[in-house]
């Protein structure tokens, strides 16, 4: 059952998770600035895996759970619902005998794990395809929550600037995945429709302006692409 998983968790551990260790790092020096502890940082690294709801929870706890504890959990709800089109799309590249074979699969689907398995398995035997991407996901979440450690652990020896610039790795890594694909027509148009839509931040409120442009940036690419594929 586990032919590729150690393909998988070598792929995992090169430049991948350099940038997720780079972010993690970030965010673990974050909880510790908030007045939290490594064991928080642990478990909301691990429990919620993926950093916008994870920094959601930390701005709500070093205010004091301002609102509620349950507002700050629907807010990191709500930031991390991206998680469901990964699952919708990254399904029938895994599907392969029982549907329920997949449900390992379903605690490690987050944004790094999901770009590179939606890069390398149309290149892996189907039935390995699960294997390589639970190696990916193991790592990717092992790498994460270390790297979380890591950062708490140094929080005084990372500014302000340097926590910021961190954050950004991630972010950089996936533009980089799309410059990378910028020949094949899907991800050209989702790069252009984004790039379009980002203008939407000049003109709407902070509080909505990046989940209105990827909002409509997106639909005007699924659109021209379903527009494309009839013609």
């Amino acid at each position: 059952m586990f032919p590729a998983f150690l393909p998988g968790l070598r792929e995992a551990l090169a430049a991948p998770g350099v940038a997720m260790a780079a972010t993690f790092l970030a965010f673990g020096a974050a909880v510790r600035e908030a007045g939290l502890s490594a064991g928080w940082a642990l478990l909301a690294c691990w429990g919620i895996y993926g950093m916008p709801g994870q920094l959601v929870l930390v701005q709500a706890a070093a205010t004091g759970w301002a609102g509620g504890i349950g507002a700050a959990v629907m807010g990191a709800i709500a930031v991390n619902a991206r998680f469901l089109p990964m699952a919708v799309s990254l399904a029938p590249v895994l599907a392969h005998g029982p549907r329920g074979r997949l449900l390992p699969a379903v605690p490690f689907i987050a944004v790094t794990p999901w770009a590179a398995a939606m890069r390398a398995l149309p290149g892996v035997e189907r039935a390995d395809r699960l294997s390589w991407f639970l190696g990916f996901g193991l790592t990717s979440w092992i790498v994460a929550g270390c790297a979380a450690l890591a950062g708490f652990f140094l929080a005084g020896a990372l500014g302000q600037e340097a926590r910021a610039a961190l954050l950004f790795v991630n972010p950089l890594y996936y533009a980089l995945l799309l410059a990378a694909d910028l020949d094949r027509p899907a991800p050209r148009r989702a790069v252009l429709c984004g790039a379009a839509a980002a203008s939407l931040a000049l003109i709407l409120p902070a509080s909505m302006a990046l989940l209105a442009a990827g909002i409509v940036g997106g639909t005007a690419a699924f659109l021209l692409g379903r527009r494309r594929a009839a013609g």
